[in-house]
């Protein structure tokens, strides 16, 4: 599964950072981006992403939170792997 989640450009680790990373800015700075709500991650996808790791980050979610995915953290919430 790594294989092919790395042949489209994401990274396997960045499922892991989703729940252990805090969002930098804003109004919900330190709330981890798992738990970011889905309309302000619509809005960054309207307004756009900001550069680096933390874009690349958020869009990974925004795209998860859309299509109703974002229980595939739950194993990483829970310690599992």
């Amino acid at each position: 599964m790594a294989a092919r989640m790395a042949e489209r450009g994401m990274n396997p680790q960045d499922l892991e950072r989703l729940v252990t990373r805090e969002m930098p800015f804003g109004k919900y700075q330190g709330r981890l981006i798992a738990d970011l709500p889905g309309p302000y991650l619509a809005w960054f996808a309207r307004k756009g992403f900001p550069p680096g790791e933390i874009g690349r980050l958020l869009a990974l979610m925004h795209e998860l939170d859309h299509n109703g995915l974002a229980s595939l953290l739950l194993p990483l919430r829970q310690g599992g792997a």
